[in-house]
């Protein structure tokens, strides 16, 4: 199994919470038994350096707000914990050839102009991860949260041999409205009214799953 380095923020001054984002950072971590989420407070650049270090980790998932403007990558960013993450820090990290995906669950992250082709995926792949995860638009708080869970739902599954087949097996299921697997199978024991709103919705509209793309090698 992948272990992930989850991280994310549902919390923000200037910007509207995400409530999903815990919730979607419990999911991931289940689904892989990876290690606790870092969530707000300990989403920092600090702490992102820190453990990007660690090769024990094949898969770096943030959730969170983000943005890109064409024409000006200086007002580019990844929301963390009261900081923002841009392309200059992105290009800092310690990338490994090793590491497997960059998930980048939020706005507009593959969104690129001239200067920036496929904006943050684009820059996380050519300084060194093998693949990444990224919205071409602004997405939907609980829709990213179905699409990531059925994601690694999938990823999970051995009978799926790459990450392109457990996206399209995600992005499938929430457009035939199929029962969510990952949502049905979490383990918490305090049910989160989110739950119900996920399985009861309908996010068969393609701007719920169409907005993220797979970047890089699709193995």
């Amino acid at each position: 199994e992948a272990q992930v380095l989850a991280m994310g923020a549902s919390e923000f001054p200037e910007y509207d919470p995400l409530p999903a984002v815990p919730l979607e950072l419990d999911l991931i971590t289940e689904l892989t038994a990876s290690r606790k989420p870092f969530l707000n407070q300990q989403f920092t650049f600090a702490n992102l350096y820190q453990h990007t270090q660690n090769l024990t980790y094949d898969i770096i998932h943030l959730a969170t707000h983000s943005n890109f403007q064409a024409g000006d990558t200086s007002n580019a960013y990844i929301h963390l914990w009261q900081e923002r993450l841009h392309f200059d820090q992105l290009r800092e990290l310690p990338w490994q050839q090793t590491r497997e995906l960059l998930v980048l669950s939020s706005c507009r992250t593959a969104l690129g102009d001239l200067q920036a082709e496929l904006g943050f995926a684009g820059l996380a792949v050519n300084t060194g991860v093998k693949s990444a995860l990224a919205s071409l638009w602004s997405v939907h708080d609980l829709g990213t949260l179905a699409l990531m869970s059925e994601f690694y739902h999938h990823l999970n599954d051995p009978t799926v041999t790459t990450k392109a087949e457990a996206l399209r097996q995600a992005q499938l299921a929430l457009l035939h409205r199929s029962e969510l697997a990952a949502v049905a199978s979490h383990k918490q024991e305090t049910v989160s009214p989110l739950f119900s709103q996920i399985q009861n919705r309908d996010f068969s509209h393609p701007y719920y799953w169409s907005s993220f793309l797979l970047i890089g090698s699709p193995w």
